[in-house]
């Protein structure tokens, strides 16, 4: 259920009188709402209230977080402090986006997305269901920043579905990291990672399948492997 923002009862959802609030936003029932948080910021050449706001039942959306207009949110959305979220993004259900992290404009965002804090994701990125990024990541759109061509040849990584990107790693612009994919620690990933294989280093090498790592095996997780 979304609803008008003004139209709730202070017993089911909590907004922190120092919010700002602009025209056309909608927030689910059960919202929490921190100090000097903006929801519904018109982007620029956008007057207020043209672009509507909504956001599902059960947010989260902690102190300073700066929301921008256009943004189609699911539910059980929760931000750190300090979250920069720009306008014209879907988000799906489910999904945690750490402290100081900054979501460009027209990113794609599955269910239960998992963004640590300090993560750079750009425009025309897209975040398939169950991905998980670890701190101070950062993925990148242009491949030759300023050239005359820059902006119209912008184009995000693609994270499929239960792909995991370890701290510190840098995507480069266009790469595809497969289904159930793991890149390592501070690997900077220059071409795409096929489904299930782990790369590390810089540039990013193979060097092994997910399932090769206890961790992510169920039978050798509990002794029955070979």
């Amino acid at each position: 259920m979304i609803t008008d923002l003004f139209n709730y009862a202070p017993e089911v959802s909590q907004m922190n009188s120092t919010h700002i609030t602009h025209p056309k936003v909608y927030l689910g029932a059960g919202y929490c709402v921190g100090e000097y948080v903006i929801i519904g910021v018109p982007p620029r050449d956008v007057m207020p209230g043209d672009l509507e706001t909504s956001i599902g039942p059960d947010a989260i959306i902690r102190s300073h977080t700066v929301i921008y207009a256009g943004n189609r949110v699911g539910a059980n959305f929760q931000t750190g402090h300090s979250v920069m979220i720009r306008e014209l993004n879907e988000i799906g259900d489910d999904v945690s986006i750490g402290s100081h992290s900054v979501i460009e404009h027209h990113v794609k965002i599955g269910n239960r997305v998992r963004i640590h804090s300090n993560v750079f994701i750009p425009e025309f990125s897209y975040l398939e269901d169950d991905t998980w990024i670890g701190p101070n990541v950062v993925l990148t759109n242009a491949l030759y920043p300023r050239s005359p061509e820059a902006k119209a040849s912008l184009q995000g990584p693609r994270l499929m579905r239960g792909s995991i990107i370890g701290a510190n790693a840098t995507l480069l612009p266009g790469v595809t990291i497969g289904c159930n994919a793991l890149v390592g620690a501070g690997a900077v990933v220059v071409r795409d990672v096929p489904d299930g294989k782990v790369v590390v280093g810089n540039p990013a090498r193979i060097i092994k399948d997910v399932d090769q790592l206890p961790a992510y095996n169920s039978e050798q997780a509990t002794g029955k492997g070979d």
